[in-house]
């Protein structure tokens, strides 16, 4: 994401009032019950902070070392039970989805409302429920079947025990809900101006991601219904979609202000647990083999090999029992690198991505295997267009690939389906490193890269965690349909349950 020196400044201010007002938005219970509810809020103050803590929860250390465990980005330890699939509720998750959900429907519910067809809100009413399908489905993915219909309603009608609606039904009106959204959105309306991190209010940009977003939701279900996946691939590959690095949605971050600006994998460095920095085999072992060139901008070459002046780059084990982690060295192992990721230093620090054109080009490619929206042969000039674009994103700034890496990963004719469809997850794996809600969902989707399970048996018998836990205080206080919920899962609340969508054979 290219920004002037004017935008960051804007945007460093947007992000330091943002994070004073997480005292005033921690609680929305008590901050939305009157008589002393706050209704005059800027609406763009919500979506900067629903913005810059939806990317940061991404990618800070519990994310890293939970679902980034599972998906083999980072090894993990024995500091986080859950990355050796030790089942525990995901209170965090749970409870950080339906804050930011909060923050927003605050603005369609109190501070926007009555404002849909007035420009000075029409637009921007747009752009929240845009960033409201866009986390909906996050939480979705994650959990499965969740409170939505009956959830983010007036604050003077809290529901304190909503039904879990169907992740089926959930995918439907999220689709159904962009759709209405694209439709709203006026180039000449009101827009949050520099409040919005992604696009600083250009509605053209909003409706890029919007549709970007359409062809997401529509790949997610191919394999649960493959009826409604082509119609809503077909439908956003024939609209605007990212077209280049350009349109990356993302938010800046900053090595010289207070620790919670910090790229979260560099606050990850700074402020937690050094067992807690080292990557996993699979990922450097990938990027090993693959000579891949983004690799010293990854990771780290051992102490151990430095030392001995032959650098060489070697991942740690995951979900390993505790005999294995007593006797590992840790300098015989590599950490995030130090020259990008774990640099304070760097003169410009790396963006925290949300949603990238990368991504968009290897659905697009996915999409063309099947002839959704563009013919099969097109498939190859989409997967490498999204390799060329993820190398080329910061840190890496990659723009001359070397011919060696070209000769050996960019083709896929002539493969068989299957085969080119794990080229295309594997390195959309690559490239999604440090957004670990995502890579879990396409992990879980596909069935790519293959991947390893740890040796510690767990709560899943050795197996990889397929979906995340409910939260214990619905468990405790909305007792009756957490039981619905639960009952609907194939092997109960449990990391072996699959969610709706996780159907490949």
């Amino acid at each position: 994401m290219q920004q002037n020196k004017s935008t960051i400044y804007a945007a460093a201010l947007l992000l330091t009032a943002s994070m004073l007002f997480a005292g005033c938005t921690k609680n929305f219970t008590e901050l939305n019950t009157p008589p002393t509810s706050v209704t005059n809020i800027d609406p763009g103050l919500l979506l900067s902070k629903v913005q810059k803590d939806a990317a940061f929860t991404e990618g800070n250390e519990r994310a890293n070392i939970q679902f980034g465990s599972w998906v083999q980005y980072w090894s993990g330890g024995l500091v986080v039970p859950t990355s050796r699939y030790i089942q525990q509720p995901d209170n965090g998750a749970w409870d950080a989805h339906y804050t930011l959900l909060r923050n927003l429907g605050q603005i369609r519910n109190q501070v926007l409302k009555g404002k849909e067809q007035d420009p000075a809100g029409r637009t921007k009413l747009a752009i929240a429920r845009i960033q409201e399908v866009f986390v909906w489905q996050r939480l979705t993915d994650l959990f499965g079947d969740v409170p939505f219909t009956s959830t983010t309603e007036d604050a003077s009608q809290v529901n304190n025990k909503p039904v879990f609606d169907k992740q089926e039904a959930i995918y439907t009106r999220l689709i159904e809900d962009l759709d209405t959204a694209m439709t709203r959105i006026t180039a000449t309306d009101d827009s949050y101006g520099n409040a919005d991190f992604y696009y600083k209010g250009a509605t053209a940009s909003w409706i890029k991601f919007a549709n970007s977003l359409k062809l997401r939701l529509g790949m997610r279900i191919r394999y649960a219904n493959p009826q409604l996946a082509e119609k809503t691939v077909r439908e956003a590959m024939a609209q605007p979609l990212f077209a280049s690095n350009q349109d990356n949605a993302a938010i800046p971050t900053f090595n010289d202000a207070q620790a919670s600006s910090f790229h979260p994998i560099l606050n990850q460095f700074t402020n937690g647990s050094p067992d807690l920095r080292y990557l996993a085999a699979a990922f450097v072992g990938t990027l090993n083999a693959k000579k891949d060139p983004r690799l010293p901008l990854i990771a780290e070459a051992t102490v151990t090999s430095k030392n001995a002046g032959t650098p060489a780059y070697v991942g740690m084990g995951v979900a390993l029992t505790d005999d294995l982690l007593a006797g590992i060295i840790k300098d015989n192992y590599s950490t995030a690198s130090m020259s990008t990721y774990f640099n304070k230093s760097l003169s410009t620090p790396i963006p925290c991505y949300v949603f990238t054109y990368a991504d968009v080009c290897f659905f697009k490619a996915e999409a063309a295997l099947l002839g959704w929206g563009a013919a099969p042969a097109a498939a190859e000039t989409f997967y490498q267009d999204g390799i060329r674009a993820a190398m080329a994103m910061a840190p890496y700034n990659i723009t001359t690939i070397p011919q060696a890496y070209i000769d050996a990963e960019f083709a896929l004719a002539g493969l068989p389906q299957e085969k080119q469809l794990e080229k295309i997850m594997t390195q959309k794996w690559i490239q999604l490193f440090g957004r670990n809600y995502e890579a879990f969902a396409e992990w879980r989707r596909t069935g790519y890269p293959v991947l390893t399970p740890g040796p510690n048996k767990g709560a899943t018998n050795g197996t990889i965690p397929r979906r995340a836990v409910y939260s214990s205080q619905e468990a405790l206080l909305n007792a009756a349909n957490y039981k619905v919920a639960v009952d609907g899962l194939s092997q109960g609340d449990a990391y072996v349950s699959k969610v709706w969508w996780d159907k490949k054979p």
